[in-house]
């Protein structure tokens, strides 16, 4: 067993770790798995590509794509054409 010793951002690495850990493994056996994959793919495994959008906007999908923020929850239609109207009245 051979030892790499690679340099990362403190924060990537913290990103890393967290997703890694609820994925029930270690930053070791997710590298050793990317590296078994790129050789198995005979390159890297992956496209690698410029992003689409800025920051701002993955956060906005992020949250869009996982119900974050969209909009109140009404139990009743009632409720929620007070909820329209209320809204009407201030614009």
């Amino acid at each position: 067993m051979s030892d790499i010793c690679i340099k990362v951002d403190d924060e990537v690495e913290y990103q890393a770790q967290e997703l890694f850990a609820s994925l029930g493994i270690d930053i070791s056996t997710a590298m050793n798995i990317f590296l078994r994959q790129a050789i198995a793919f005979g390159g890297i495994p992956f496209t690698i590509r410029q992003p689409r959008y800025n920051a701002e906007t993955e956060q906005a999908i992020f949250e869009a794509h996982n119900g974050i923020g969209l909009s109140e929850e009404y139990t009743s239609v009632s409720q929620l054409r007070e909820a329209l109207h209320a809204d009407n009245q201030g614009a």
